[in-house]
């Protein structure tokens, strides 16, 4: 018999566990050691969970803002209160029971296509235990939660140990008033007033969904708009669909502490004001798990920040260590860190194998209406990184717009002048998570604005935008060469 490559992976979430998978398939025998179980934050307490909770709002806003002007009409008995009666209410202990029972059957489903796959999952905590060894080996040490100790022989080590939610010392989450995302979960009754520090995707979405829901909701923002990092146009689109629906956007506004106060919580500003609510959410940002693992005494180099420094093909600065994930700080997107995780497994066991391209990849903000991106952006194209021509039409315009009731929204389109090919979009629309694939598959393979434009496109549909800015794109192209 052959030798056998070992292969040991330290975190089960995205870039663990389809690191896992890949490995398996390619003969490798694997080892996942994980402690809180596979699927990692994305599944257990980040995207499942979140995206759960989003679906029940966004089935709330599509009701509360649609019905009327779709000609619905809902017989409403509901006695009459001082606030003015909502058609529909939640039970948000149901919710977040629903929540996390969905969570955790994706953990379970994660762990058996692991296992039947070949390999082996552990339950502990791993760290890199030195330098390398004369053969090209390094020993992973696996803590159980008995504080049993087991030193595994790899030939590869791929660390895939995430982040955690960053804290401002001032404002510790107490996980009942205070909160950090993985926390919310718990709540069995609905927030009634709800202010949720840092207007990024995370403060962003669940400031949405939390006012779908009922609570009456007050976002902290430190800068101009909410979300800095996404397109102006978009931010600007969604912040104006925030105030529209109650919420009270604070711009320009840092937050220096939370505390509670019996059973309320104040938060102080940097400008001295302070404001109160009955919850807050701390969206502050993450940390990535990078202590204790013993990596820079194994040769593996940290960036400032913490995060682990890669290369295209995930490996770190040791020889036979690789990373991938919100631990590198590359894209905190399990698509990402799922591809960085089969990109290490590819390059160490001699598969061929592409260089991770950011330029390819699609991401999505899960508010409503969703901001879906992919490709070279606004900010790029501003600063002068790619000459572009962008055509941006609004969703006003689409007829099946029309018909579902979307006002807000739009398709825009980044083409390379000349050649016309496809480098970026941005959709904003009820899911722009799935609008976004026909200008992903342009981006990832130089498709022409020619291309989308003569692709047939089904009428009425949402998508029908897509190439109608193609092909105002192909008409700009075309009159600026004649």
């Amino acid at each position: 018999m052959g030798y056998v490559t070992r292969i040991v992976i330290i975190g089960g979430g995205p870039g663990g566990y389809e690191a896992a998978l890949v490995a398996a398939q390619l003969g490798a025998e694997v080892t996942v050691v994980d402690c809180d179980g596979l699927g990692g934050a994305s599944v257990l307490t980040d995207c499942v969970p979140s995206k759960t909770l989003i679906a029940t709002a966004e089935v709330m806003t599509t009701f509360d803002s649609s019905y009327e002007e779709l000609g619905i009409i809902v017989a409403d008995d509901t006695p009459p209160l001082e606030r003015s009666a909502r058609v529909v209410g939640v039970d948000l202990g149901k919710v977040n029971r629903r929540v996390k029972r969905l969570a955790l059957a994706q953990s379970h489903d994660i762990t058996a296509s692991v296992t039947r796959a070949g390999a082996r999952v552990m339950r502990g905590r791993g760290r890199l235990d030195g330098m390398q060894a004369l053969d090209g080996s390094r020993k992973v040490v696996v803590t159980a939660a008995d504080g049993t100790e087991e030193t595994l022989t790899a030939d590869a080590v791929l660390i895939a140990t995430g982040g955690h939610p960053r804290e401002l010392p001032d404002a510790r989450p107490d996980g009942e008033r205070i909160l950090n995302w993985t926390q919310v979960y718990d709540l069995t009754e609905l927030p009634e007033e709800l202010i949720v520090v840092g207007s990024g995707v995370t403060g962003a979405e669940f400031a949405g969904a939390y006012q779908a829901l009922g609570s009456k909701v007050t976002l902290v923002s430190s800068r101009d708009r909410v979300l800095p990092g996404e397109d102006p146009d978009a931010a600007a689109v969604l912040e104006d669909v925030f105030r529209r629906r109650g919420m009270n956007v604070m711009a320009r506004s840092r937050a220096q502490s939370a505390k509670r106060v019996g059973d309320r919580v104040e938060v102080a500003l940097a400008d001295g004001r302070v404001i109160t609510g009955t919850h807050c959410l701390m969206a502050v940002g993450a940390i990535p798990n990078s202590a204790g693992l013993g990596l820079e005494e194994a040769g593996v180099k940290l960036r400032e920040s913490g995060h682990i420094w890669t290369d295209r093909v995930s490996r770190t600065t040791a020889p036979g260590v690789y990373a991938a994930g919100d631990v590198t700080g590359v894209f905190a997107l399990a698509s990402v860190a799922a591809m960085q995780g089969r990109i290490a497994m590819y390059h160490f066991l001699g598969d061929a194998v592409a260089p991770l391209d950011l330029k390819a990849v699609s991401s999505n903000v899960f508010t409503d209406p969703e901001i879906a991106t992919v490709g070279y952006t606004q900010a790029d194209v501003d600063a002068g990184k790619i000459d572009a021509r962008v055509v941006k039409l609004p969703l006003l315009r689409n007829p099946r717009a029309k018909m579902q009731g979307i006002r807000d929204g739009f398709v825009k389109i980044f083409s390379r002048p000349g050649t016309g090919i496809v480098v970026g979009g941005v959709v904003v629309a009820p899911r722009a998570s799935e609008l976004i694939h026909p200008i992903s598959i342009a981006v990832d393979n130089n498709l022409t604005v020619e291309q989308i434009a003569n692709a047939f496109t089904v009428y009425p549909s949402l998508s029908g935008s897509i190439a109608e800015v193609a092909r105002q794109l192909h008409t700009r192209k075309a009159s600026a060469e004649g």
